[in-house]
């Protein structure tokens, strides 16, 4: 695929940041004085693009849709590096249309998206950026509970629909102070999630298989339940795990049932922990007081039976608040995990494997 002598570019955020298709041939070279050419699967700001351009040929997405996986390979037939999203799928039949693969730098944490082994096997390198997502995940999270709760959407529509003539007995809500709240999962973002609830005087529970040291649990100001104990008790269950095979519509039609009747679910993680159809019916019949959410089942792009669109029932349901996966979208952070991307990026050109690869593979062996 050739790309010489055609430049073509638009910017965004007054030029901070590109997505411009760069198809202008790049002075660059890997370790062994080979050419390097990045493809970048989304549009990513100016510096980052540049900080790539002096390897070499890149050829970035012009967004903002994703490219389909056909034309995702082939932009990738001839690169060394693709710089991946969520909305990208690597498996082996990927990897077998792009033989000068080294690298696949996911700007993301969770790589479900990502066949690892298959990776290996072909000498590319897989890498993550796990800890930048954390704290505007967990703060958004907060945001989602406290929208729920307050009854933010319907009081927005209501002004805006015009209205609103001044201060009525309406849209009375919950709080969190005095609330009993339960963190499904542990890990990183849960217990940032329980810090931030720090703030407010509510009782702090979580439910992991793994229980957080005695100082941890201390400073965290919380305790330890059962799932059994979390969902029976709880105003508020916040999900923070990880999606894999065991975990996938964990929150089904049982899970619900036992759940406090009236009580709030808040998915910040993964959208496909959640069964969309059994939480619409719970919205439905009223045992589920609400669902606040940033992460939807369509959403798990490597999966071959997920549904193409938001279950109608919580797009129709008043008891929703549904944001477009925007726990990261922090332009600060943003910036960081592009550039820390890059950064892989740049240590596979100089034949180095990343600290924040996935896995080991031999990479200066082709």
């Amino acid at each position: 695929m050739q790309y010489a002598n055609n430049h073509l570019a638009y910017q965004f955020y007054e030029g901070e940041r590109t997505s411009c298709i760069s198809r202008t041939k790049r002075a660059g070279s890997i370790g062994n004085g080979m050419s390097f050419q990045t493809v970048i699967a989304q549009p990513v700001h100016r510096p980052v693009l540049e900080q790539l351009r002096a390897l070499g040929d890149v050829i970035p997405n012009p967004g903002p849709e994703p490219w389909q996986n056909a034309e995702l390979a082939g932009h990738c037939q001839g690169a060394q590096a693709l710089m991946a999203f969520m909305t990208e799928t690597v498996d082996e039949a990927f990897l077998e249309r792009c033989p000068k693969l080294k690298i696949v730098a996911g700007a993301l944490k969770g790589y479900n998206n990502i066949d690892v082994e298959a990776c290996t096997r072909r000498s590319v390198a897989v890498t993550i950026v796990p800890d930048l997502l954390t704290e505007p995940t967990a703060e958004l999270a907060i945001g989602l509970m406290i929208a729920i709760a307050r009854q933010v959407g319907p009081g927005d529509r209501y002004v805006k629909s015009g209205a609103f003539n001044g201060w009525r007995p309406r849209f009375y809500g919950d709080s969190i102070n005095g609330a009993t709240v339960s963190v499904i999962g542990a890990g990183a973002v849960g217990q940032a999630i329980l810090r931030m609830l720090a703030g407010f005087s509510c009782q702090r529970l979580y439910v992991d298989k793994n229980p957080l040291s005695e100082a941890l649990k201390e400073s965290l100001d919380c305790r330890r339940s059962s799932l059994d104990e979390a969902l029976g008790a709880s105003d508020f269950i916040v999900l923070g795990v990880h999606l894999m095979a065991s975990t996938r519509h964990m929150v089904d039609a049982e899970f619900i049932t036992r759940m406090k009747p009236g009580s709030y679910l808040v998915n910040p993680a993964r959208g496909s922990l959640v069964d969309e159809d059994a939480v619409a019916r719970g919205l439905h019949s009223g045992h589920l007081g609400g669902y606040a959410t940033d992460t939807f089942e369509m959403e798990e792009w490597a999966l071959i039976d997920r549904p193409r669109a938001v279950h109608p029932g919580l797009i129709e349901s008043d008891k929703t608040i549904l944001t477009p996966h925007i726990g990261s979208a922090v332009t600060s952070v943003r910036k960081a995990i592009e550039h820390s991307a890059a950064q892989s990026i740049i240590s596979v050109a100089n034949g180095e494997i990343p600290d924040s690869a996935v896995n080991k593979p031999a990479l200066l062996a082709r």
